[in-house]
């Protein structure tokens, strides 16, 4: 496993364009720090994010992994050129005649996709755990381990992102059409919802439950928007008479279901790259 690992961090490392996105990545995680600095004070209107608690335990590990969430796209980037470059420098057929099997190959990917995952996830966790401190009105150790489950959440939502991405990237062998895939499959997605919502099922929650088992929206669905769980928010929504009912816990069964897309993902791969001639 270790050797694995090894082969695909050298070939990252040796590769300036993925060093750059992976290290940027990191860069734009930290900058989530940035936004306790955000003020305005424009005579009796003043606006300071860090004291609207947004740094609170332990809303803090809902709202970092939330915005953290968005910015995979980065290591998305990276684990499709990646792929694309295995075909492109010919070092997947290399890699097998030096002795490494398919499955193997596969593996290597996967544990790459997990480690990025597992990266992404400590490094939330601890930048999460600094800024609570310094802001957090809130500090005792049983409200700090509150809610903990949405590094959890977070650590799946990218395993299965990335999963799907190396899954594009052995597919489509080129990372722009890859990543063009991606996005077309967005699209087929929102547009399937936008039916069964209005036009199948307009007055019933049917299409709910029928969109929950599509890859992006289950993985979507692993950590709910937290801006409209600002007391703010819900002042303003209770003067307009808007009733917030909405249930912002991790749901354990659309982290099964990303878990099964996941392990899809990566067998596709597999089967896939068994059945292609190199």
């Amino acid at each position: 496993m270790n050797r694995l690992i090894s082969i695909e961090f050298q070939k990252i490392w040796k590769n300036k364009a993925s060093k750059v996105l992976t290290l940027t990545y990191f860069i734009l995680l930290s900058f989530i720090a940035l936004i306790a600095s955000i003020k305005f004070d424009l005579g009796i209107f003043k606006f300071h994010l860090a004291e609207m608690g947004i740094f609170n335990f332990p809303f803090i590990w809902h709202f970092n992994t939330y915005v953290a969430a968005w910015l995979k796209f980065f290591l998305a980037i990276v684990i499709v050129s990646m792929m694309a470059n295995e075909y492109s420098y010919g070092t997947l057929k290399q890699n097998l005649i030096d002795g490494l099997s398919k499955k193997e190959f596969v593996l290597s990917k996967f544990l790459t996709v997990i480690l990025f995952a597992l990266c992404s996830t400590i490094f939330v966790f601890v930048m999460s755990l600094i800024l609570g401190l310094c802001f957090s009105s809130y500090n005792e150790f049983d409200v700090i381990l509150m809610d903990l489950d949405y590094l959890v959440a977070f650590f799946v939502k990218l395993t299965c992102f990335f999963s799907f991405c190396l899954f594009l990237g052995i597919l489509v062998k080129r990372s722009a059409f890859a990543l063009g895939f991606l996005l077309v499959w967005l699209f087929i997605e929102s547009i399937a919802k936008g039916i069964l919502a209005f036009w199948v099922f307009p007055n019933s929650n049917i299409d709910e439950k029928i969109t929950q088992f599509f890859p992006l929206e289950a993985m979507s669905n692993l950590i709910i928007e937290p801006f409209t769980r600002f007391s703010v928010i819900k002042t303003i929504g209770a003067q307009m008479g808007v009733e917030n009912v909405k249930d912002y816990s991790v749901d354990y069964f659309s982290v099964l279901i990303v878990l099964v897309w996941t392990f899809l993902f990566v067998y596709l791969s597999y089967k896939l790259l068994k059945k292609r001639d190199l």
